[in-house]
């Protein structure tokens, strides 16, 4: 979807619409996954009681594109 909006433009509204639908779809699957929540949570809550103990924010990981 990124690599069809970047080569598109501003016409990537109506020619990015199949690549906008398939990432709709992934990210629903990975959104109602019981386990991929809990997974999240659980680092959520790992990543905030650091925080609350040493007071040092941790840098956010940045993903790669799978594109």
């Amino acid at each position: 979807f990124t690599k069809c909006c970047q080569e598109t433009g501003l016409l990537m509204v109506v020619k990015c619409r199949q690549e906008n639908t398939a990432l709709k779809d992934c990210l629903v699957g990975y959104y109602s996954d019981p386990l991929f929540y809990e997974e999240c949570k659980t680092e959520y809550l790992k990543q905030r009681e650091e925080y609350r103990a040493t007071g040092i924010k941790k840098k956010r990981q940045k993903l790669s594109s799978n594109v």
